[in-house]
C-alpha cells in the first residue's frame, strides 16, 4: 500500500462523487455535506476557508391543486425530506476570474441552487463571499420566456386549497447504492404514509389554503401566492426540473476580439470562461463569465460580468456529469463539452469561441453535437474526465465512470473526428466516484465507493493497471489520524502532477464516540506520485543513479527524476499558471538525505532548458555556463530559476536579506563555492528581469507620451532612470541608450509630473533614491533634536515608495507592489535586441497582471496567520 505523506481531517462527510477539486492557485476544496472546506495543501494543519450552505426559499413557479399533489410526476417533490441542503457539485474556475486574479468556486447544492464564491481577501474572515447567484439568473430568464412554453398560462386566482411544492432532490432513484441513497432510504423509513411526525408536513411543505388563510399567516405572503398562476402538475414538475441543477464545470479562459464591436475603445480582447450547469431536465445552461478588466485587493463589490449564452438540449434524463476543454488552433478557439446522463448516454459537443462570445440569452446554445460516444443504457454515468494533451493538441481523451463500478476510456482524433474505445475496466465494486488524468494524459487515477484508488497507464489504445508508488520522500507522522475508511468520494491531482489527493469517509462506528467520532468524519489524504512508472524516462541521468538510496530503488529514483524534469518543462509555457509547490516540496524532502541526487536533477534541468542540450557537467560547471546566457532565456524560465534559487537552494536565507544584500560579502565568504554561484546567479537573473521591465516601460513611455487613455502606461520613470544611472556600468548598453532618449523626450514635454523627489507618507520628509528595494526618509527633527528616519518599502514594479494602502505581496521573494507589471514582461522570449518593434507593440492595449515581476507567481494581499491564503511555491 502507498504511504501518505500528509493528511487533513474534516468535520463533515462528503456525500456525492467528485467531492474534491484542486485549483490553479493551489487551493483544495472539499464538498463536505452542508459545508465546503477550502484548505492549503502546503499547510494542512493551518487555517481554512469555509462556505456554509444556506437554505433557500423555493421559486414562485406556480400553484398546483391539492388533488393533483398525488400525481406521479410530483412524487419526487412530495417525498423530499432533506431539511438542510448539502453540496452536490463543486468546480474551480481558471485563474484570473476573481477580482484579485484568483479563482472563483462554483457550488451546486441538493436544492438545485448554483452560486459563485470568491476568497475573502479583503474581508478578514474565514467564510467565503458569494458574488453571484446563477440560479436566480436562470429563473429570471425562464420566467421571462414562460419556461419555454408557447401557450399563455391561465392567471386566474386560485380559490382552492393549493400548495407550493419544494424542489426535489432524490439521488437514491439514480444511484441506489451510494451513501446518499442509503441516507434517503433511512430518512424515508422514519416517515409514515408520507407524513413526517416531527414537522407534520406533507412533502416537506405546509399545506396552505389560499381561500381561507390560516391564523398568523402574513397577508403579504397570501397576496403573493394569489398572484401566482394556476398550473398543472406536469407543468410544475417540468419547471422544477428546469430549475434543479446537478453538476457544474468551467472551461479554460478564452481570449477573443468581438467582431460586432465597432468602437475603437472596445476593440480590446475579451477574456472569458464558459460555465456549464447540468440539470434534471436534461438541459445544460451555458454561461459566459468575463474576467475582470482590472484587478484589485481593495474592497471590491463589483459582480463579474455574467451572461446566459443559451440552453443546450443535451439529454432526455438528468445530466450527471459535465466537463469542458479548450481546443485551440491558429485560426480560432473551440470549446469541447462532454456531457453524461443518468440514462447512461455520453455526448461530445463542439462550440465556436466567436459565437460563444457574441451569443446571449438564446433557447439554443451555440454547440453542435460532435459525437454520441455512448448510447443510453440502464447504467447511469457518475463522473467524466476530459483532457486534451499538450503534446497532442488534436487528440481527445475521455474517461467515463459509471454507477456499476466500471469505467471506459475513449480517444478521438479531431482531424478525422473518429472515436475509438481504448478500454473498458471493471475497476470497482460500487460507483466510480472520481477520475483524474495526470502527466498529460499518460496516467489515469480512479476511485470508487468501494474505498479503492487505482492507477492506470495509457499506452496507445491499451490501458494497464500500475501500482501507486509506495516509497515517500519526507514522510510525515500521521499516526494521530485514523485509518478506518469505508468509501472514497473523489480524487484530484496537483498542478505539478506530483501529488494526488483523495477524500475518504471514516467509519464513525469504529471511532471513539466521545472524541474522534465528533470531530473526524472524513480525511483528505495526500500521496506522492512523482515516482510513478510511466515507461518513459525524460532525459534522466541513468549513469548517476546506479544503486538504491534510503529505501528507494534505482528505478524509482529514475522515475522521480524523469517526472520532476517533465513537470519543470511543462511549466515553461507562459500560459500555464506558475504553481510549483509540489516540485519544491519533493526536492526539499530529497535534499534532506540525498543532496547529491537533487544537485544532479538541477544540473540536468539547467542543461536541457537553459543550455539547449543534456550536458554531462557538474552543477558548478552548469552554473558557470548559464550566467552568460541569461539574455537568451525566456522570462518564464528566469522566473522558475529564481524560485528554485530562493525556495530550494537558498531556503536557509531570509528573503529580505537577499533583497537588500545585507551581509552579502559575509554570506558568500562563509558559504561554499556552489552556494556562492547560486547567489550570484540569482542576482544576475533578477537584474535581467528588471532590465526587461525597464526596457518595456521606457518603450511604452516613448510610444504613448501619456496622452492616450485606456492603455497601460509605466509609472516611476524618474526612479527607473536613477536606477540606470546608479548601475550604468553594469547594465546593457542598449538600455543606457534608451534611457538617454527618455531624458530627451522628457525635456521636450517640460512637465513636472516626472519630478524625482518623493515624500515620506508618515512625516512628509524627503526620500532619496538609494535602492530599488527599500528607502529611508531624511527625517524631521523632533523636540529633543533627534532625527526619526522611517523605513519605507519600494514597489517592485515602479520602484516608487509604496503608499500606506493595501499592497500586493509575493510569497516567494517577499517583495511588495503598488503597481502591476505589464503582461508582455511575462511572455518575453529574451532580452529585446531591437527596441523599435517593441515600441510599436506598446501601442496595443496592455493588460496588467498581479504577478511578481521577479518570480512570476500570483501576488496576493498578505493575510494574517489565522486566515487562509494560497501558496504557489
Amino acid at each position: 500500500m502507498p504511504s501518505r505523506f500528509q493528511a487533513a481531517q474534516l468535520v463533515a462527510s462528503p456525500l456525492y462523487p467528485n467531492a474534491i477539486a484542486w485549483s490553479d492557485e493551489n487551493l483544495i476544496a472539499v464538498a463536505c455535506g452542508h459545508l465546503v472546506t477550502i484548505l492549503n495543501p502546503a499547510l494542512t494543519l493551518g487555517p481554512r476557508g469555509l462556505i456554509t450552505i444556506p437554505t433557500c426559499e423555493p421559486y414562485p413557479i406556480g400553484l398546483v391543486k391539492k388533488e393533483d399533489l398525488l400525481a406521479g410526476c410530483l412524487l419526487p417533490n412530495a417525498l423530499f425530506r432533506d431539511r438542510r441542503p448539502c453540496v452536490r457539485s463543486i468546480s474551480w474556475s481558471p485563474l484570473g476570474m476573481a477580482p484579485n486574479f484568483g479563482c472563483l468556486l462554483a457550488v451546486c447544492t441538493t436544492e438545485g441552487r448554483v452560486k459563485l464564491y470568491r476568497s475573502p481577501f479583503c474581508d478578514f474572515c474565514a467564510e467565503w463571499i458569494e458574488v453571484i447567484d446563477i440560479s436566480d439568473r436562470l429563473y429570471d430568464f425562464l420566467a421571462k420566456t414562460n419556461f419555454g412554453q408557447s401557450e399563455i398560462l391561465d392567471s386566474e386566482i386560485v380559490h382552492e386549497q393549493t400548495t407550493q411544492v419544494r424542489l426535489s432532490d432524490n439521488l437514491a432513484d439514480v444511484f441506489p447504492n451510494t451513501i446518499t441513497g442509503k441516507e434517503h432510504k433511512r430518512r424515508r423509513a422514519s416517515t409514515t404514509n408520507g407524513i413526517d411526525k416531527e414537522s407534520e408536513t406533507f412533502g416537506g411543505q405546509l399545506i396552505g389554503n389560499c381561500e381561507k388563510p390560516h391564523a398568523g399567516s402574513s397577508p403579504h405572503t397570501n397576496k403573493r401566492e394569489e398572484q401566482l398562476p394556476k398550473i398543472t402538475a406536469d407543468q410544475y414538475a417540468s419547471r422544477s426540473q428546469m430549475l434543479s441543477s446537478i453538476v457544474v464545470a468551467w472551461s479554460p479562459v478564452l481570449c477573443l476580439t468581438s467582431k460586432i464591436c465597432t468602437a475603437p475603445q472596445n476593440d480590446s480582447p475579451h477574456r472569458f470562461s464558459i460555465f456549464a450547469v447540468g440539470g434534471k431536465a436534461g438541459k445544460i445552461s451555458i454561461w459566459r463569465i468575463h474576467a475582470p478588466q482590472c484587478y484589485s485587493i481593495e474592497h471590491n463589490r463589483v459582480s463579474p460580468g455574467v451572461m446566459l449564452v443559451g440552453l443546450l438540449e443535451a439529454h432526455n434524463s438528468w445530466v450527471t456529469a459535465v466537463n469542458l476543454a479548450l481546443l485551440s488552433s491558429n485560426s480560432n478557439h473551440q470549446v469541447l463539452l462532454a456531457s453524461a446522463s443518468s440514462d447512461g448516454s455520453v455526448k461530445i459537443w463542439l462550440g465556436n469561441g466567436e459565437k460563444l462570445l457574441e451569443s446571449s440569452e438564446s433557447n439554443n446554445a451555440p454547440f453542435v453535437l460532435l459525437k454520441e460516444v455512448i448510447f443510453g443504457n440502464i447504467v447511469p454515468v457518475s463522473v467524466l474526465s476530459l483532457v486534451i494533451p499538450v503534446q497532442a493538441p488534436y487528440k481527445i481523451l475521455l474517461a467515463v465512470g459509471k454507477g456499476s463500478g466500471s469505467f471506459e476510456v475513449w480517444t478521438c482524433d479531431i482531424s478525422s473526428c473518429k472515436f475509438y474505445k481504448a478500454c473498458s475496466q471493471d475497476a470497482h465494486d460500487y460507483v466510480v466516484t472520481g477520475l483524474a488524468w495526470a502527466f498529460d494524459g499518460c496516467c489515469l487515477y480512479s476511485c470508487g465507493q468501494d474505498n479503492y484508488v487505482r492507477s492506470w497507464l495509457l499506452h496507445g489504445s491499451s490501458l494497464c493497471e500500475v501500482s501507486i508508488p509506495s516509497c515517500t520522500p519526507g514522510l510525515r507522522s500521521s499516526t494521530d489520524l485514523p485509518d478506518v475508511f469505508f468509501s472514497c468520494l473523489g480524487v484530484a491531482v496537483s498542478p505539478g502532477n506530483l501529488v494526488v489527493a483523495m477524500v475518504r469517509n471514516l467509519d464513525v462506528d469504529q471511532l471513539d464516540h466521545m472524541y474522534e467520532g465528533r470531530a473526524q468524519k472524513a480525511i483528505v489524504e495526500f500521496f506522492w506520485i512523482g515516482g510513478q512508472n510511466l515507461n518513459m524516462l525524460f532525459n534522466t541521468s541513468q549513469d548517476f543513479v546506479k544503486e538504491s538510496f534510503h529505501g528507494f530503488s534505482q528505478s524509482e529514483l529514475l522515475y522521480w527524476e524523469s517526472n520532476i524534469l517533465w513537470s519543470l518543462k511543462n511549466f515553461e509555457s507562459p500560459d500555464k499558471p506558475l504553481v510549483i509547490w509540489d516540485i519544491i516540496a519533493s526536492l526539499l524532502a530529497f535534499k534532506q538525505f540525498m543532496p547529491e541526487y537533487v544537485d544532479r536533477i538541477l544540473a540536468s534541468w539547467i542543461s536541457m532548458s537553459y543550455l539547449g542540450s543534456h550536458m554531462d557537467l557538474s552543477i558548478n560547471e552548469v552554473l558557470t555556463h548559464i550566467s552568460d546566457n541569461l539574455s537568451k532565456i525566456t522570462s518564464r524560465q528566469l522566473h522558475i530559476l529564481n524560485i528554485i534559487c530562493r525556495c530550494l537552494v537558498l531556503s536557509m536565507l531570509k528573503a529580505d536579506e537577499i533583497n537588500s544584500k545585507l551581509n552579502f560579502e559575509e554570506q558568500t565568504s562563509a558559504a561554499g563555492e556552489q552556494q556562492t554561484l547560486w547567489i550570484k546567479l540569482l542576482f544576475r537573473s533578477e537584474k535581467e528581469l528588471r532590465e526587461r521591465l525597464l526596457v518595456f516601460s521606457f518603450s511604452s513611455f516613448l510610444a504613448k507620451n501619456f496622452i492616450e487613455t485606456g492603455y497601460w502606461h509605466p509609472v516611476g520613470i524618474a526612479q527607473m532612470e536613477q536606477w540606470v544611472e546608479l548601475n550604468r556600468d553594469h547594465v546593457n548598453d542598449q538600455l543606457n541608450v534608451l534611457t538617454s532618449e527618455v531624458q530627451k523626450h522628457k525635456s521636450r514635454l517640460s512637465s513636472n509630473k516626472f519630478e524625482v523627489e518623493e515624500r515620506c507618507s508618515y512625516c512628509t520628509a524627503s526620500v532619496p533614491f538609494n535602492s530599488p528595494e527599500i528607502a529611508f526618509c531624511q527625517g524631521l527633527e523632533s523636540s529633543n533634536r533627534d532625527m526619526h528616519n522611517h523605513k519605507l518599502v519600494r514597489c517592485a514594479v515602479s520602484m516608487q515608495v509604496c503608499p500606506a494602502t493595501p499592497l500586493w505581496h509575493c510569497k516567494c521573494c517577499n517583495r511588495w507592489a503598488s503597481k502591476l507589471a505589464p503582461e508582455t514582461l511575462f511572455t518575453m522570449p529574451g532580452y529585446p535586441v531591437d527596441f523599435k518593434p517593441l515600441t510599436e507593440a506598446c501601442v496595443v492595449e496592455e493588460l496588467s497582471k498581479p504577478l511578481c515581476p521577479f518570480c512570476g507567481i500570483l501576488l496576493q494581499r498578505l493575510q494574517p496567520d489565522f486566515l487562509l491564503s494560497a501558496s504557489p511555491v
